[in-house]
C-alpha cells in the first residue's frame, strides 16, 4: 500500500505543471537584479574578495599600504578607500587615511596611487570612523 501511495505521489508530481520563477516583489517593485543587471554585477569587483586587504602601490612600484575599508557615500557611490599604512603586518596599528577612489588607479593588476609614498600617507590626518 505504501509503495502504491508513493508511486501515485511521484506520478502526480511528474505531470504537475512547473511553476515559473518570478522576481521578488515588494509594493510592486521587483527586488534583486534583472538578468541584464546581473551581467554588470558579475563583471564588477567583490569588495571582500578583490578589494579589502589588497596591496596598494605607488607609480614607482613601491608597496605603500593596504585597502582596509571601502566607504559608500549617502548617494550610494563608492567614494573613498581607507588605506592602512605601516603597522604590524600592515594591519595592527596601521595609520588609516581616506583616499578618494578617483585617485586610485588600477594598473598592471595593481591598485596604484600615483605620486604617493608611505611618508606622504603617514603625514595625512588619520581617518576616524564616526561614532
Amino acid at each position: 500500500m505504501k509503495k502504491l501511495s508513493l508511486l501515485i505521489v511521484c506520478a502526480a508530481a511528474a505531470v504537475a505543471p512547473v511553476a515559473t520563477a518570478h522576481a521578488q516583489v515588494a509594493g510592486g517593485v521587483p527586488l534583486g537584479v534583472t538578468v541584464e543587471e546581473m551581467r554588470v554585477v558579475v563583471l564588477g569587483w567583490s569588495a571582500r574578495h578583490k578589494l579589502l586587504g589588497a596591496n596598494v602601490y605607488n607609480d614607482r612600484g613601491e608597496k605603500i599600504g593596504k585597502i582596509d575599508d571601502i566607504i559608500v557615500s549617502p548617494a550610494r557611490t563608492v567614494s573613498h578607500a581607507i588605506i592602512g599604512v605601516g603597522g604590524f603586518l600592515g594591519l595592527i596599528g596601521a595609520h588609516l587615511v581616506a583616499i578618494p577612489m578617483d585617485q586610485i588607479k588600477f594598473m598592471n593588476n595593481r591598485f596604484v596611487i600615483p605620486g604617493a609614498t608611505k611618508d606622504v600617507l603617514k603625514a595625512m590626518p588619520e581617518f576616524q570612523y564616526a561614532q
